[in-house]
C-alpha cells in the first residue's frame, strides 16, 4: 500500500482500496500522487529537515525506510537530506515504484534510492532490514491492526534509530464556505462523508482492531522514547495555479466517485458543477479555490 503526503483521504484512500480490487489506472494515479506530492514539497522539505534537527549531528543516518512510498516524491527528499544513507522506497505496487526509481534518476540520486516491493503488513517481517530512520505516511491507518504495526517499525530500528508517522492533522480546505452555488458548508458534509466511508474502510481490512488512536501513546505501547509530535501547514492562497487547480479537479473527481453514496442529489448535482472544465464556477477557473492543508507528523526514538 502506499499513503501520500497530503491532508484529505481520498487519494490514499483510493490507492489503498485499489489494492484489494485492482480497478485503478495506476498511470493515472500516479500522475495525481506526483502532482499531490509536488505541492506539498516545501512542506516535504521542512519535514524532512525537522527530523535531521530531531536526530542530531551526532546521529549518523546510513539507512533510510519510506514505507508507503507511493511515486517517491518523499523518498527523494529523505535521499537529498540524508547524502550519507541508502534510502529504501517501500510500496505495493510496482508501477509506483519505477516511478520511484525515475524520479531518483532524473534528480540525481539514483545511486542512493533502491526500491522494494512489499505488501503491508506482511512485508515487516524482518526482510526490509534496519534502518535508522523510518518514514511513513498515511499507511499505517490502512493496516487493519495499526498497533501491531507500529511494533513492527519501532523493532525495525537501529538502537537510536527514530521512526516518524504522517497520520491525523486536518482535511484539507480548498473553497469558501458559500460558493455561490448549492447550498453553503458543501465541503463539511465532504468531510461527513469521508469520516463515515474511512470508518467502513478500516472495518473490512484483515485484522481490523479498534484502536484509539492517540498516536503518542501507541509510540510510547511501541517502546519508543522522546515521543514528539509537530505540525506544518501548506497554504496555497487564492488564486492558485493550474497545477494546484489540476489537483484539487482529481481529488473532487475522486470524491465523486467514491461519495457519491453518501451525498444527497444537490450536493453531487454541486460537485458535477464544481468538475465542469467549461463552467466559470468550476475548480479549474473559480478565481476563489485555494488550498490549505496541515500534516501533523509523530516521532519516536529506539532506545540505545
Amino acid at each position: 500500500m502506499s499513503a501520500h503526503n497530503d491532508s484529505g483521504h481520498a487519494q490514499d484512500h483510493a490507492h489503498a482500496h485499489g489494492h484489494q480490487h485492482g480497478d485503478l489506472d495506476w498511470e493515472v494515479m500516479a500522475a495525481h500522487l506526483v502532482n499531490s506530492g509536488e505541492l506539498q514539497l516545501p512542506v516535504l522539505r521542512r519535514t524532512a529537515g525537522r527530523l535531521s534537527e530531531l536526530l542530531g549531528p551526532e546521529r549518523e543516518v546510513r539507512r533510510v525506510l519510506d514505507i508507503g512510498s507511493g511515486p517517491g516524491v518523499m523518498t527523494c527528499v529523505l535521499a537529498e537530506t540524508f547524502p550519507a544513507a541508502e534510502t529504501v522506497a517501500v510500496d505495493g505496487t510496482a508501477a509506483l515504484l519505477t516511478h520511484t526509481r525515475d524520479r531518483a534518476e532524473r534528480l540525481g540520486v539514483g545511486e542512493r534510492v533502491a526500491v522494494r516491493h512489499a505488501e503491508l503488513p506482511d512485508g515487516l517481517d524482518g526482510a526490509l532490514g534496519t534502518a535508522d530512520l523510518i518514514w511513513s505516511s498515511k499507511a499505517v491507518h490502512h493496516i487493519g491492526d495499526q498497533q501491531g504495526v507500529l511494533d513492527a517499525l519501532a523493532g525495525a530500528l537501529n538502537p537510536g534509530g527514530m521512526l516518524a508517522v504522517a497520520e491525523g492533522g486536518l482535511p484539507m480546505r480548498f473553497l469558501p464556505r458559500d460558493i455561490g452555488t448549492g447550498r453553503p458548508g458543501l465541503q463539511a458534509r465532504l468531510d461527513a462523508a469521508q469520516e463515515y466511508w474511512f470508518e467502513i474502510m478500516r472495518s473490512e481490512l484483515p485484522g481490523s482492531t479498534a484502536v484509539v488512536e492517540d498516536w503518542p501513546a501507541m509510540f510510547g505501547r511501541a517502546g519508543l522514547t522522546g515521543i514528539a509530535s509537530f505540525t506544518l501547514l501548506l497554504d496555497l492562497p487564492a488564486p492558485l495555479d493550474e497545477a494546484a487547480r489540476t489537483f484539487l479537479h482529481a481529488q473532487l473527481t475522486r470524491l465523486r466517485e467514491m461519495m457519491s453514496e453518501s451525498l444527497d442529489e444537490a450536493d453531487i448535482k454541486t460537485l458535477d458543477l464544481l468538475l465542469d472544465a467549461d463552467a466559470p464556477e468550476g475548480i479549474l477557473r473559480r478565481t476563489d479555490a485555494f488550498l490549505l492543508s496541515a500534516t501533523t507528523v509523530h516521532t519516536g526514538v529506539r532506545p540505545v
